[in-house]
């Protein structure tokens, strides 16, 4: 394994073809490799024609196969279905069966784009992967990595990140990090890239059009591994009765549409309850908490926090990071967040991402339900 050889992740999206078209053109030995996860006709009853918004398709290993033949490296694709469906779908499944929003994103950089693709990238030569995140990586005067914000902060990707670990960060490389999206596109058509022009990818990948319920339905009727939640009532804050739902797994905190409830005011959920089958909804006001438990926590780049400190949590990656108390809870890895003013939607399964400025400090999963204000 040598560390001047570079395994580059191949989304065939823009933002990786370029990674590898800048460390190529830098003199780097690379080699391209796609990872295939997940099969679009797993579930038949949700095919649909690929969409813009989605990416992990075939035509998107076709476009990375493109590039890199562009490029003039080494190419392979690799199946790690078996591996996504069970470190990324199947907690998907149980972790909205239960009442939370996960963040599949966030498991497959984890568990995938860096554990599984590391020795992937060891098991052709390579001693450091390469990824298109928008993130940087520097290392601090004590020696230790540190993962900072990328330079675009619209781009930014570190909240998806902050489950690595200092053994990872040692063997990638963000070539993206200090780049703004335009400067990437500009230099992708500079180095005649075939996907210079491409749109972005939004979606969850195994999620057509974002339909969260016809997935878990479509999923459970393949793999029954639980049962799909029953329908139940939807009530107040107060416990006045208001209406029916037909399944817990339809809704998440925040949301407004689909309860069919007539009200003089809008409503929007504040909690599920998968064991009652009970859907809480209320006035938005209701939405506001002033803290949260953090859970699971990993400290990136730092040392794990022992007494109070100061920090911006994220607790969505597109929420203005907002000034809190951390107050780690000893023996358990968990630190509870206590924010300087009430933030809206907070939502179990979400990570709550501590930032100092630009630098990730760590971050956790929203445990429990948050406290109201």
């Amino acid at each position: 394994m040598s560390e001047a050889t570079i395994g580059v992740a191949m989304s065939g999206g823009v933002d990786s073809s370029t990674a590898a078209g800048l460390l190529a053109r830098g003199g780097r030995r690379v080699i391209g490799l796609t990872m295939q996860l997940w099969d679009q006709r797993r579930l038949p009853q949700l095919s649909r024609p690929a969409a813009s918004g989605r990416c992990c398709s075939l035509d998107d290993v076709h476009d990375a196969r493109r590039v890199a033949g562009q490029l003039g490296i080494p190419y392979y694709v690799v199946n790690f279905e078996r591996q996504f469906e069970e470190q990324v779908v199947r907690p998907f499944v149980l972790e909205y069966l239960e009442g939370r929003t996960p963040i599949p994103c966030t498991l497959c950089n984890s568990f995938l784009k860096f554990e599984h693709f590391l020795d992937l990238a060891g098991s052709v030569g390579a001693g450091q992967i390469a990824t298109g995140h928008y993130a940087r990586i520097r290392r601090d005067a004590s020696g230790r990595l540190a993962l900072l914000r990328a330079a675009d902060r619209a781009k930014d990707q570190s909240y998806f990140l902050f489950g690595l670990t200092q053994e990872q960060l040692a063997r990638t490389l963000f070539p993206l990090g200090d780049l703004s999206k335009e400067e990437v596109r500009r230099l992708a058509g500079e180095m005649g890239l075939a996907v210079a022009d491409k749109g972005e990818s939004y979606e969850i990948c195994f999620v057509p059009d974002g339909d969260y319920a016809a997935f878990l339905e479509a999923y459970l009727e393949q793999e029954p591994v639980a049962a799909l939640p029953a329908g139940g009532e939807i009530v107040s804050s107060r416990g006045q009765k208001l209406g029916h739902h037909r399944g817990v797994h339809r809704f998440t905190v925040g949301q407004r549409r689909g309860l069919g409830i007539a009200a003089g005011a809008p409503l929007y959920v504040i909690a599920t309850d998968p064991r009652s089958a009970r859907v809480t909804v209320g006035g938005e006001q209701e939405l506001y908490s002033s803290r949260l438990v953090a859970e699971r926590v990993n400290w990136i780049s730092v040392a794990p926090l022992r007494s109070p400190a100061r920090a911006e949590v994220k607790i969505r990656n597109r929420h203005q990071a907002a000034p809190a108390a951390l107050i780690p809870i000893p023996d358990c890895g968990a630190v509870e967040v206590r924010f300087d003013e009430p933030q809206r939607a907070v939502t179990p399964g979400q990570a709550a991402v501590f930032y100092d400025g630009d630098l990730v400090l760590g971050g956790g999963w929203i445990a429990g339900l948050p406290a109201s204000v």
